[in-house]
């Protein structure tokens, strides 16, 4: 069985090497040494959220506090193409279930989308509260998952935001690509960005799914204008908590994420 990850901030690890000592404490080691009754002995890996991992086996501990041995050191690259998925709210908490399966098969941001249609409706402090739940959904599924990449969660943006965003992806050499049970185009088939070169900003395809009651024709219109491919998954009308996911999940295997 493969070892668990903890995460710690960005940076953090970059000074270490084999045979570097490194003490995993705060929320990160009172669950560790607590709440999974980790051991010495025992085999960890911390990330940093950013592609370095370190591999650890457990020196010692006391209560939240582990002290860690470092047996080697990993670095992951950043994606020479990014996925990004802009979810539509939606209800029943089914939108986190998809920012959840989309982190585990490896979506590189997410993107909290106010369509026309979206039952749930995010304000004030209630907006705050619920992509707060985002981060912490993402921070869960890139530890189950075994990542060493956090995905980002943008703040919350209404249609218009969406298609100018649209736009920039566009502009910048990516794909945006809508999922539509009435599109023709599989999704299989629609184009992808070349890989970024050495150093260079890497493209982005850019996946949205809408909630519960669909798209409106007219939010369809402008990301179509504003050069998004309209296309299909297959034959089944999939649940907006699916939708996403299975489009990820496709998109890096053609990526060669997966291979």
């Amino acid at each position: 069985m493969s070892a668990p990850v903890f995460l710690t901030g960005p940076g953090l690890l970059d000074a270490l090497g084999p045979g570097s000592t490194y003490v995993l404490e705060g929320a990160e080691g009172r669950h560790a040494g607590v709440v999974q009754r980790r051991r010495a002995g025992e085999r960890v890996d911390v990330a940093d959220g950013c592609g370095v991992r370190v591999r650890c086996e457990i020196a010692s501990v006391d209560a939240g506090r582990l002290v860690l041995t470092v047996l080697d050191r990993a670095d992951e690259p950043a994606p020479r193409v990014r996925l990004a998925l802009a979810q539509a709210l939606a209800k029943g908490d089914r939108d986190e279930l998809a920012v959840e399966s989309a982190t585990e098969v490896g979506v590189d941001e997410v993107v909290p989308w106010q369509a026309r249609r979206s039952v749930v409706v995010w304000r004030g402090e209630r907006a705050a509260r619920s992509r707060a739940k985002w981060v912490a959904t993402v921070r869960q599924a890139t530890k189950q998952s075994r990542r060493a990449w956090v995905p980002d969660v943008a703040e919350p943006v209404d249609t218009r935001a969406l298609v100018a965003r649209a736009h920039r992806t566009m502009a910048d050499g990516g794909t945006v690509v809508v999922l539509h049970e009435t599109a023709t185009l599989p999704l299989a088939e629609v184009a992808l960005p070349a890989p970024a070169a050495d150093g260079a900003p890497a493209p982005e395809v850019l996946v949205v799914v809408g909630p519960e009651g669909g798209i409106a024709e007219d939010e369809l219109e402008a990301l179509a204008e504003a050069g998004a491919s309209v296309a299909r998954l297959g034959p089944h009308v999939l649940r907006t908590s699916t939708a996403g996911p299975v489009a990820v999940a496709l998109l890096a295997q053609r990526l060669g994420r997966w291979g």
